[in-house]
């Protein structure tokens, strides 16, 4: 690309001058959320540098002047994890106060995904170490944070919470074929409370939302035109 030239080929307006505007510099943060051991979980890296060196914090850095948001939120989660990134990662929220980061005026992009069997995180680049841990314990303040990370993970939770039951957020987190105890699990999970169990049976196969396979403990189930119109299952209906 030539030299004052944007992408779609425009110039700058004739005495331009970009000195007489802030300047900052742009982060991409992912919230990558799974259930393991029966719990909503939260991979996090631990920070290798100042600022907060050895804090925990999401995934995540500075956006490359020749990369999308997309691409760099790929490329980070991919060095400081060795986790490829899901093809469903996409934004949710920005974040800009002032003070954020005391490096600089930074605005950060938060991403998130859900994602089912997570493989085993790995430490690269600047993490020294990445690990899931319990949503629980971390919006409780029980794993203090760095930046306003704490923030943007309670935000990515709440709209998965609020998605779960608008869309098809839920099948991201079991097997194209599931169990009915699986997908009970990833509700139970994500909204922090149990179900009832007959309830939850009758609401997953009333109006042709699954097909199934074999019967009893043993059935298994596979949703039908993608929950195009949400979720069958109701937090109001299990008295939320």
């Amino acid at each position: 690309m030539a030299a004052g030239h944007s992408q779609g080929g425009a110039r700058p307006p004739e005495g331009y001058d970009p000195t007489q505007f802030p300047s900052f510099a742009v982060t991409v943060d992912i919230v990558i959320l799974t259930i393991a051991d029966g719990r909503l979980k939260v991979l996090l890296i631990q920070r290798a540098a100042d600022p907060y060196a050895a804090s925990w914090a999401l995934p995540g850095g500075f956006k490359r002047p020749d990369e999308t948001l997309d691409a760099a939120a790929a490329r980070e989660l991919a060095e400081e994890t060795t986790i490829t990134a899901p093809a469903h990662l996409a934004q949710f929220r920005a974040y800009g106060d002032p003070g954020r980061d005391p490096r600089t005026n930074v605005v950060t992009v938060g991403y998130v995904a859900v994602v089912v069997d997570l493989p085993e995180p790995e430490a690269a680049t600047d993490a020294v170490d990445a690990e899931l841990w319990s949503v629980d314990d971390v919006l409780a303040g029980r794993l203090p944070l760095a930046f306003d990370h704490l923030q943007i993970v309670t935000d990515a939770v709440a709209q998965v919470r609020m998605r779960i039951e608008d869309t098809n957020l839920a099948l991201s987190f079991v097997d194209e074929w599931f169990t009915q105890a699986e997908l009970e699990l990833v509700y139970e999970a994500v909204w922090g409370m149990a179900l009832p169990d007959g309830e939850f049976r009758r609401m997953l196969t009333s109006d042709g939302y699954v097909e199934q396979q074999g019967t009893g403990t043993a059935a298994r189930y596979r949703c039908i035109n993608n929950w195009a119109f949400g979720s069958p299952i109701r937090r109001q209906r299990n008295l939320l």
